[in-house]
């Protein structure tokens, strides 16, 4: 028992010399623990905060393009650009104003305000989406070439019914009906089992097929 005692009286010693020696540590090391988790749910907190406001910019820019406010929608757009380009709702608001420039024929435009998204894209799926509208504006600007360097960009598992249609196409204006066609085809496997007869696409590989017979 007395030895059972001395052992116990020795590791209390040393447990308080090790205390004495690294105490400040522990301190130190708790504080910073509390202190990151303490950022962590400020940083938490903030982003919440600021991805719900950026929402409500781009819900009142909705309102505001239903009702044809041009001026007001600009000062929105410019907002959500300047405050908020971390969100995807910047983007599906610059998006938005591409969509009505390429409505008024402001080609240009549309690929500024494009290639503006296609830079602050919040995620590889909506940078791919971006791009490949970007394609499809080139392409009616007449384009083709153009569109073909953007569709190359766009990695093959992305969008791919769509943007291989719009490769085909590209590749149809620059006379290039093999290539084109080799497109197409892709395009129709991308929709599966269960594409139906007589869709877009296939009626393109259609005239492709008559236009080579025809060729022959």
């Amino acid at each position: 028992m007395a030895f059972d005692a001395y052992d116990d009286y020795e590791q209390s010693e040393r447990v308080q010399k090790w205390l004495r020696q690294n105490g400040l540590s522990i301190a130190v090391g708790v504080v910073i623990g509390l202190i990151a988790i303490f950022g962590y749910q400020q940083w938490r907190n903030h982003q919440a905060t600021h991805q719900l406001a950026a929402s409500g910019l781009y819900q009142e820019l909705q309102s505001v393009i239903d009702n044809g406010n041009t001026n007001a929608s600009d000062v929105l757009i410019q907002q959500l650009m300047s405050n908020y380009a971390d969100t995807p709702y910047a983007m599906f608001a610059v998006s938005d104003r591409a969509r009505h420039q390429v409505e008024a024929k402001q080609y240009d435009k549309a690929l500024e305000s494009l290639s503006w998204a296609e830079q602050h894209a919040v995620s590889p799926e909506l940078k791919a989406l971006v791009e490949v509208r970007m394609a499809h504006v080139q392409l009616a600007k007449g384009n083709a070439q153009d569109a073909l360097s953007t569709l190359d960009r766009v990695p093959a598992d992305s969008y791919a019914i769509v943007s291989q249609e719009l490769r085909g196409d590209a590749l149809v204006k620059l006379g290039r009906r093999d290539d084109a066609l080799k497109a197409y085809q892709a395009a129709v496997k991308a929709m599966g089992p269960s594409v139906q007869q007589g869709n877009e696409v296939q009626l393109k590989i259609d005239d492709l097929a008559t236009a080579g017979k025809q060729g022959a």
